[in-house]
């Protein structure tokens, strides 16, 4: 199973919208991802958050993609998940990590800060991806938050991708290959364990 998160704002209460190009973004990289991973029987969650903020101390996010990992697990118990979060969904997929059902984070462009908790990575893989010419999110405290993390995860990957912005846009392609690789690779393994 795979729980896709979009990004939003450090600080907004105004509800997330279907048009909402964040939301947007996702929806596509969800689409892609279903079509590559549906004929090996995983399924490919989008969660739409109900607020566009942050929103500290609430980190709302977080609490979206706690109560969305409880239905999954009501649904689906013992269905390994992998979350995969751009943005502020990549600070939330990072956040949330510490759940049963999680084995691996892929974080698109994530924003982090030097404060952020890295233990509930225990055991978890991590894929954390970063544009060379992101402008919004730093690459230099994604690659800091990597660092700190590998000390806890089971697996830490940091990776850049050249002449790519914040938006995934540019380099889609390699960005949804990133993707579909990690979540491939890291399900299918499970799939084979006993």
């Amino acid at each position: 199973m795979v729980l896709v998160l979009h990004g939003g704002r450090a600080t907004d209460r105004r509800r997330v919208r279907g048009h909402h190009l964040a939301y947007l973004r996702m929806r596509l990289l969800s689409s892609k991802l279903h079509r590559a991973v549906a004929a090996n029987g995983v399924a490919v969650w989008q969660l739409r958050n109900r607020l566009r903020g942050w929103n500290e101390p609430d980190r709302d996010p977080v609490t979206d993609a706690s109560w969305a990992l409880d239905r999954i697990s009501a649904r689906h118990p013992d269905v390994p998940v992998v979350l995969v979060g751009h943005s502020m969904g990549g600070r939330a997929a990072l956040r949330a990590a510490g759940r049963d059902a999680v084995t691996g984070v892929c974080a698109l462009a994530p924003w982090t800060e030097a404060g952020d908790p890295v233990r509930q990575l225990h055991g978890r893989a991590v894929l954390i991806a970063h544009g060379t010419r992101d402008r919004t999110t730093s690459a230099a405290a994604a690659a800091d938050f990597a660092d700190r993390a590998a000390a806890h995860a089971g697996s830490v990957r940091f990776e850049t991708v050249p002449n790519a912005g914040h938006a995934l846009l540019r380099r889609r392609r390699r960005w949804d290959g990133l993707v579909r690789r990690f979540t491939g690779t890291l399900l299918h393994s499970r799939e084979e364990r006993p």
